[in-house]
């Protein structure tokens, strides 16, 4: 088969997310997956000697280290295989998985996926069904010791499981306090505090550092984060209690003027901030205040790669309006898979299970660089996992061990989240109203649901 090329229109749509339940509302049904791929049989060994087998895995640029540098040595010396690491950018990552399957190539065996792409890649019939061996074995898995508050997003999926939970990404907020003593303000708590923070370090340092980094770019990743963060400080969702799109709730609008207010006084110019930017900038000492996933903690503390090392702190997310409890969002986040193309099933099912166990969980969510967070209780409460996060260690805690809101992963979901970014930055640019933007996006929901 020709290997077909993906447009980066529908790269950025398979990247999608949103806010909502752990399990899609009826109002989604219409964007339900239909494949599924073959299942795993329930006595596939848990554990075992590869020697001589290389499996191939397809993983998102970041986790690069983790795999290459942390596990790759180890799994080697446990088991005598060897893994072969390939990253693809996060932007391209669920389409490359995609399309290793559906051309024919079948170059991987274990996919790194992003939990919100999960409904994509069953429906494309990518990933193996694991949920007979997973049950069959939950004791020598682990099951139980997985965070309950990620175990059903990363994995299930109409009654499914297509993989283990591998990255427990939510986010939390990082300050400089080299600025923030220098400028005599606090960690802010509320939304307007932040704002009142932002508007003073920005004016009164004219130039030499920014209140805010605000990450803009237009994609789900990154922007979409950037709103869900503000929207569970409000106290919002994407849909409503009865499972209906709820983009112009009060919250909802209070989140998009938020940022439009913001921009003025952030790192300029938030549309254009991605990942990279807004980390080098607030490791740089460039900026006071992010919001980002809490591997940062790790990056911060590195004096090779942070000019702040000792002199940054980290809080919960900030609350807004009527809202008093604070609240984290499953912004990303990432399974381990089986290729439905795999040759090695076998293999890669036993290095699922390695992978995600405790210690090796620990190993790479104590790495620097490696951008893994835990997904086991007794890895988030442990003392090795508070040593090397210091500071982050009690707002990563509340936040995995809360109700984070959970995104979609629904096949057909990444298209109405695309909508909804664009949305958002065309209110941030200013060539739409907040009211406009909301209500546009609320009605491409409304009618994808119809």
């Amino acid at each position: 088969m020709t290997q077909q090329v993906l447009s980066r229109r529908r790269a950025l749509q398979l990247l999608a997310l949103a806010g909502g339940a752990a399990a899609l509302a009826p109002t989604l049904a219409a964007c339900g997956s239909s494949g599924g791929g073959n299942a795993l049989a329930e006595n596939t060994a848990l554990t075992g000697k590869f020697d001589g087998v290389t499996l191939r895995l397809l993983v998102n640029q970041p986790h690069v280290t983790s795999f290459r540098d942390v596990l790759a040595p180890a799994w080697n010396a446990a088991t005598g295989g060897t893994l072969e690491v390939t990253a693809a950018p996060y932007d391209q990552l669920t389409s490359k998985q995609i399309l290793d399957v559906q051309s024919g190539t079948g170059e991987f065996d274990v996919f790194d996926y992003f939990y919100f792409g999960l409904g994509d890649l069953v429906d494309a019939g990518a990933l193996v069904d694991l949920t007979q061996w997973i049950d069959a074995n939950a004791d020598g898995i682990g099951v139980a010791g997985y965070l309950p508050s990620i175990y059903d997003p990363y994995t299930l999926l109409d009654d499914k499981r297509y993989g283990l939970p591998y990255d427990g990404d939510v986010h939390i907020l990082f300050y400089n306090a080299e600025l923030l003593d220098r400028y005599g303000v606090e960690p802010p708590t509320t939304w307007d505090e932040y704002d009142d923070v932002a508007a003073k370090i920005t004016t009164d340092a004219r130039g030499a550092a920014y209140g805010a980094i605000v990450s803009g770019q237009q994609v789900p990743m990154i922007l979409g984060c950037s709103y869900i963060n503000r929207l569970t400080g409000y106290g919002g969702n994407l849909l409503d209690a009865d499972g209906k799109p709820d983009l112009t709730s009060d919250a909802s609008r209070a989140a998009l003027q938020h940022l439009v207010d913001v921009a003025p006084v952030a790192l300029p110019t938030p549309l254009q901030v991605g990942f990279d930017q807004a980390n080098q900038s607030f490791l740089s000492g460039q900026g006071a205040l992010l919001d980002t996933w809490t591997d940062m903690a790790l990056r911060a503390e590195d004096p090779t790669a942070s000019k702040i090392a000792g002199r940054w702190g980290a809080v919960s997310l900030p609350v807004g309006g009527t809202n008093t409890t604070p609240r984290t969002a499953l912004d990303a986040g990432f399974g381990l898979g089986i290729s439905t193309a795999s040759q090695q099933q076998d293999a890669a099912a036993a290095f699922l299970n390695w992978a995600t166990a405790g210690p090796q969980n620990l190993a790479v969510s104590s790495t620097a660089g490696a951008g893994i967070d835990p997904v086991r209780g007794e890895v988030l409460d442990s003392d090795g996992y508070a040593k090397v996060v210091t500071a982050a260690v009690e707002p990563i805690r509340a936040g995995l061990n809360g109700d984070p809101l959970v995104w979609p992963k629904q096949a057909g979901a990444p298209k109405l989240l695309q909508d909804l970014v664009d949305q958002l930055a065309l209110a941030i640019a200013g060539t739409q109203t907040v009211d406009q933007s909301l209500e546009n996006a609320q009605s491409s929901w409304e009618s994808a649901a119809s």
